[in-house]
């Protein structure tokens, strides 16, 4: 097991002691059988759902710490509503108008961009750990990570007021790392575990959950404090939407299997409102 850097820093392995259950989540303790059997279930329901949730890897004595930080934060977020289909993709206008392609719905949520995030703020110590990016690498058994060098967009921390939400769609990333900081009513994460496939679209189970059937739709249980591996690309999800007054808070981590991975501009415009 192999991660991109080597250097160590103190005050951000602190945080792991401060943040992360260690007796449930032994990761500072890489090449134990508490962490290879860690690691190696995570693998396995990766491989089998798509999805692997670690619940409680923030303590639970220790998240409102978390959320009490992200809720400074959040009056800061860019808030953006996009339309789109599920494929994040151009409409096709040679194919039919209720084709999966041609099928629009809305998002609609805040973000709190990573120059935003005080380098002092835990949530962001903890993006910085290697110990944490050496676990994430040892899950998605991709090889060497690397976190993202985007200025912006490296992590940000996604703010959902009530009536925001993310339509059904699939990734355009292989994976996702997020960590749920504060709950909310609505916001439910819903997924249809591996919908397509590299050999096949299945356009016809597509179209059928974009039209309402929730056969086969899971809700997943992500509590404030699990740490979330999500492989989207094939998996179609939404959340649904926030209801009341309590905002919901995501931290979303940005690895890549490349060095010096950048957002676009457009991609910084639509998310931050802003390209530096």
């Amino acid at each position: 097991m192999s991660s991109a850097r080597d250097e160590s820093s103190a005050p951000v392995a602190d945080v792991i002691n401060h943040l992360v259950d260690l007796g449930k989540y032994p990761i500072l303790e890489p090449g134990s059988a508490g962490y290879v059997s860690l690691v190696e279930e995570a693998r396995r329901e990766l491989k089998e759902f798509g999805y692997c949730l670690l619940q409680d890897f923030i303590g639970t004595d220790r998240i409102e710490g978390l959320a009490a930080e992200a809720r400074e934060l959040a009056p800061l977020a860019f808030h953006n509503t996009l339309t789109g289909n599920a494929y994040l993709t151009p409409q096709d206008p040679s194919l039919s108008a209720d084709h999966p392609v041609n099928r629009t719905d809305t998002t609609a949520l805040g973000a709190v961009a990573y120059d935003q995030i005080p380098p002092g703020a835990m949530i962001r110590r903890l993006y910085d750990s290697q110990v944490f990016l050496d676990f994430v690498s040892d899950v998605l058994d991709r090889g060497p990570l690397f976190r993202y060098a985007d200025p912006l967009g490296a992590m940000n921390i996604a703010v959902m007021k009530e009536g925001d939400h993310l339509r059904w769609h699939f990734d355009q990333t292989d994976f996702v790392v997020s960590l749920l900081v504060e709950g909310s009513e609505g916001g439910e994460y819903e997924v249809y575990p591996l919908t397509r496939s590299p050999e096949e679209e299945n356009y016809e189970r597509v179209l059928s959950i974009l039209q309402g059937n929730r056969e086969g739709v899971l809700t997943l249980d992500i509590r404030p404090g699990c740490l979330v591996f999500f492989e989207g690309r094939y998996s179609l999800h939404r959340v649904t939407r926030v209801s009341g007054d309590q905002v919901r808070l995501v931290a979303l981590f940005g690895f890549d299997t490349s060095e010096g991975t950048v957002s676009s501009d457009y991609l910084r415009m639509i998310r931050y409102g802003r390209v530096k």
